[in-house]
């Protein structure tokens, strides 16, 4: 029970909580790289906002892979990943800040800076921070995995021990005719007690923290996975206007900006309130309305992004450049402004459910809180009991 209790508080403090780290790390990533471009469609001076917003994205993935790095064991894969990412991260800021300064004088060349930084996202850091969230993952499910199960083992030692002591009173009433020995009554009353609380408290445990996974740590991923792939959808976005075609991909045999085609595949996982990630995260939360509500909003605003998104590639297909920048990054009515709504409501979401996780996981680990000791202080009393009451009985025959 020392063990289970141990790895139900890894669970609530320490498992999960990396593992939100582990996704703040590659949503700030991401959400540094969409900044980084809606910076340069601004132009040679770019919204101090959009700066702002930048620099707090690449504080933020810095202060959190210092956390990853002093919670990772020296030859796991989390260590590997946050080794990667603290190598790469100045070589992406490197590059941006070379993209700035030669879109800050006109130079053409700051594009091919911009795209090569966002390769070098795309390409190394994203999987990077990916294969950590995962291997935080992978920590926080073996942490279930160590608390869950019912203790088979203790709980057939308590009941070995309750029909041996029933035996030894049944044999003491035979030999004796005493029909109560209080040593032995005692100690059965312990050892029941003890059983039933062993039980008891898994059981309850067991339920809280099915519960702090089913409706916490599930829907939690599946908003992570939603957000990011918001992030990384207006990414994509921005990067079609960046490059102007410069970068394409094969589809069904036609030449389409690779960009574009990277945007309308995550558009589609994203999907709406029935499909795709935003529908399963619909569907998780249960009709529960915080977090079911910030999810539907989201979804609608991802409808309105993809319209306002297909206007936006008709004007640059037909040559108005500049009316597709302010359909894209304008001031009001803007894709912008859906993925900034989009994120908001996600935002929204996952603190709710993170609410929701650490209140089950709570309940769960306070079922077997106390467990260990009061196991140990029942079973002294028992065993002191036993001995008491079997020594009165040998005492009134020496």
């Amino acid at each position: 029970m020392t063990d289970r209790s141990a790895a139900a508080h890894d669970v609530l403090y320490r498992s999960q909580p990396l593992s939100d780290d582990a996704a703040a790390i590659y949503r700030s990533l991401a959400d540094a790289n969409t900044a980084a471009s809606s910076g340069f469609l601004a132009g040679g001076q770019e919204p101090a906002a959009v700066r702002d917003r930048y620099e707090r994205d690449i504080e933020r993935a810095s202060e959190k892979l210092a956390k990853a790095a002093s919670n990772a064991g020296s030859t796991s894969s989390s260590a590997a990943a946050v080794g990667k990412l603290n190598e790469l991260l100045p070589e992406y800021t490197g590059l941006i800040e070379r993209a700035r300064a030669n879109n800050r004088q006109g130079l053409p060349l700051g594009g091919a800076y911009l795209r090569y930084a966002n390769d070098k996202m795309q390409t190394q850091m994203l999987p990077a921070a990916e294969k950590l969230y995962k291997a935080e993952n992978a920590r926080l499910s073996s942490d279930y995995a160590k608390a869950e199960p019912y203790p088979w083992f203790a709980i057939a030692l308590g009941v070995a021990a309750l029909a041996a002591l029933a035996w030894a009173q049944r044999r003491n009433y035979r030999r004796t005719n005493r029909v109560f020995n209080p040593g032995l009554l005692a100690a059965t009353a312990a050892g029941t007690v003890v059983l039933l609380w062993l039980v008891i408290g898994h059981t309850f445990a067991r339920s809280g923290l099915n519960e702090s996974y089913d409706d916490g740590v599930r829907s939690l991923n599946v908003l992570n996975d939603a957000r990011i792939g918001s992030l990384k959808a207006r990414g994509n976005e921005n990067l079609t206007l960046v490059s102007r075609g410069a970068e394409t991909s094969e589809v069904k045999g036609e030449s389409k900006d690779k960009f574009d085609v990277s945007y309308r595949a995550l558009m589609k996982r994203l999907g709406d309130k029935d499909s795709g990630l935003l529908g399963e995260a619909v569907a998780l939360a249960d009709g529960d309305p915080g977090g079911e509500n910030p999810v539907l909003d989201a979804a609608e605003n991802v409808g309105v992004w993809k319209e306002r998104h297909e206007v936006a590639r008709e004007s640059d297909d037909s040559g108005d450049y500049q009316g597709a920048l302010n359909k894209v990054i304008g001031a009001k009515g803007a894709t912008g402004e859906c993925f900034d709504n989009v994120d908001a409501a996600l935002d929204r979401a996952l603190a709710h459910e993170r609410r929701e996780f650490e209140q089950a996981a709570e309940d769960g680990r306070g079922a077997m809180r106390g467990l260990p000791v009061g196991a140990a202080v029942l079973a002294v009393l028992g065993a002191g009991g036993a001995v008491l009451g079997i020594g009165r009985r040998l005492s009134e025959y020496r």
